[in-house]
């Protein structure tokens, strides 16, 4: 049986260290560590791999559940992913053990807890936005998009695909600029 670890942070300025180091004292040689949001499963690419490397008889090791998923649907998938699988799922800091009736419950209400903290986080943040916008403060987020540029890429005759990787936005961003055809169609 082997063991492996899986450590994420949600920002950048936050550090892996503490649950690093907790992992490899449960016994984990291999560990994947992130700095993503834990809200979805997309974009998790080190989660990605790993559940992608585990075989039959691997343990996922975490430190608290909350770290894996932070929506009951994606830890369920998780779960039932690894399960299939032949994959075990424990916890350092929390009672688990997939394999039983009472570690199952146990882990669908600590999935649970984790997502209402997560909406609790949100209704808190869209309160902090309705009275700052009240109070007439409110400046919205940074601007990621310099329109001007966009068009003068356009306008150069760079390709919208050449543009995106550029400036680091979506296709679907440059199309926006692209000016629509005028006149009559047949």
């Amino acid at each position: 049986m082997t063991l492996f670890g899986y450590a994420r942070v949600s920002t950048l300025e936050q550090d892996l260290d503490i649950q690093e180091a907790a992992l490899r004292a449960a016994g984990c040689q291999t560990i994947r560590s992130e700095k993503k949001s834990g809200t979805e499963r997309s974009g998790r690419t080190e989660l990605q791999v790993l559940l992608d490397f585990l075989r039959k008889g691997d343990t996922l090791v975490v430190t608290r559940i909350d770290r894996l998923a932070r929506s009951m649907k994606d830890l369920q998938d998780i779960v039932h992913e690894l399960k299939g699988r032949g994959v075990s799922l424990k916890a350092t800091e929390q009672p688990i053990d997939t394999n039983t009736a009472a570690g199952k419950a146990f882990l669908d209400m600590l999935g649970v807890f984790a997502e209402f903290e997560t909406n609790l986080r949100l209704e808190r943040q869209m309160e902090g936005i309705q009275s700052a916008k009240s109070r007439g403060v409110y400046k919205g987020g940074k601007v990621r998009i310099d329109p001007d540029a966009v068009r003068k890429l356009i306008t150069d005759g760079i390709k919208p695909a050449h543009i995106a990787r550029q400036l680091g936005i979506s296709r679907g961003t440059v199309y926006r600029y692209i000016p629509k055809p005028t006149g009559d169609r047949p």
